[in-house]
């Protein structure tokens, strides 16, 4: 990622919410496929989400991630299981996780994720969890993800085309260089059912080899990569019971080493990664520590890295980067607005944050963001006054950062 000049540059960490005209479409396109109508209402939408991120005051906008399949059978997001449709060797699967008795349990040395419905922050706040009134994941759809039943391929290359032209002309429309595309991350790509590969490593390393495909077809479009992966840090909530941490940094990394072996050879500076804690409104109180994972998200071969700062259960953690020195030449994209709550922040408050950051990691190497994608987490009209926040406590930071330095911002 290039470095700032003048200003603290904005950005987002990526899902922004659909129209009703899309959400429908996507409807019917997984009940009938693409269409050529489907196809054009995608494109239309796409030049007009990236002329609205403009005119909100975003300076790196991505597609909205408008391309992703979302699927009606699971609920957590196209973000996810987009790579469904994008990847041969899977097949349905025929449990629902939420109502899957089968729980695996960690031991010394062996860490593997439970069942979905053994979070340890479920499980924690169970009445608050299954209270219909209760506002968190009360609305629980049945979860059933495939599982993979031969060798891994990438099939998604018409898809990735259509994502990367879709953006290009938005761009285009918009009189904007730079913009990105998220796509899923081997760690996170490898949380499927697995009736095929013998072994974790043999899995990972599977997922990074097909996915690199499209990581590949981003950047060849001139676009910048976004790497999704929550799985470094929330998959530690996923453990049970709770792990030695020594244990859990082993179990992620291998998957940062089967990041970096799909990431071989590419233009690290347009490659940014994306981390965060699962994303859902929830407690979090077993989230892992930034602090405890961060020298490991900092071994991915990328240029920036973006991670939640704006969400009240991390915000503290700015901190981390008191006694940690950023590499030479990355970037770091902290959440200074957050997608966990309806309050829009105020934008002095945006700057505080964006100026903690600057004061540690200096000013050229912050981008200002979101905490995780809004789309599916707060309504429309919410994203968009949030977006603008970002923009105004951004701005105000680059007067108070540049002031006397013979810039005018």
């Amino acid at each position: 990622m290039s470095l700032n000049t003048d200003r603290i540059r904005t950005t987002h960490a990526g899902s922004l919410p659909r129209t009703p005209e899309l959400l429908a479409a996507n409807a019917a396109r997984e009940a009938a496929g693409i269409t050529d109508e489907f196809r054009e209402l995608l494109a239309a939408s796409v030049v007009d989400i990236v002329a609205r991120q403009k005119a909100w005051g975003i300076d790196i906008p991505n597609d909205g991630e408008y391309g992703h399949e979302m699927s009606n059978s699971v609920d957590y997001g196209a973000w996810w299981n987009y790579s469904f449709s994008r990847l041969g060797g899977l097949q349905a699967g025929d449990k629902d996780r939420w109502a899957d008795p089968e729980i695996r349990r960690s031991s010394p040395g062996n860490v593997v994720l439970t069942s979905f419905p053994d979070r340890r922050d479920w499980t924690r706040f169970r009445d608050a969890y299954t209270d219909p009134d209760g506002g968190v994941l009360s609305a629980r759809k049945p979860v059933i993800s495939p599982k993979i039943t031969s060798p891994l391929t990438y099939t998604g290359h018409d898809l990735v085309a259509s994502d990367t032209t879709n953006l290009q002309k938005g761009l285009d429309a918009a009189g904007l260089k730079e913009g990105f595309v998220a796509a899923l991350s081997p760690g996170s790509c490898a949380r499927v059912g697995n009736d095929f590969y013998t072994s974790d490593e043999e899995l990972l390393y599977a997922c990074a080899d097909a996915m690199r495909e499209e990581y590949r077809a981003i950047l060849d479009a001139g676009l910048t990569l976004q790497i999704d992966d929550p799985s470094l840090a929330e998959s530690w909530d996923q453990v049970n019971p709770e792990p030695e941490l020594a244990d859990y940094l082993k179990f992620i990394q291998l998957r940062v080493e089967a990041t970096n072996w799909a990431l071989r050879g590419l233009d690290q500076e347009r490659i940014r990664l994306h981390v965060c804690w699962g994303s859902w409104h929830g407690p979090h109180t077993t989230d892992i520590p930034f602090e405890d994972i961060v020298d490991s998200v900092l071994q991915i071969n990328a240029g920036a890295y973006s991670f939640e700062a704006g969400n009240v259960r991390h915000e503290h953690e700015w901190r981390v980067w008191e006694n940690r020195e950023l590499p030479e030449g990355k970037v770091i994209i902290p959440g200074v607005v957050s997608h966990a709550t309806n309050v829009v922040e105020h934008p002095e408050l945006v700057a505080d944050r964006i100026e903690r950051f600057a004061s540690l990691v200096g000013r050229e190497r912050v981008i200002a963001s979101t905490d995780c994608g809004l789309g599916g987490r707060v309504h429309p009209q919410i994203a968009e006054a949030k977006l603008q926040t970002l923009a105004e406590g951004a701005a105000l930071a680059s007067r108070r950062l540049w002031q006397g330095a013979g810039v005018t911002v």
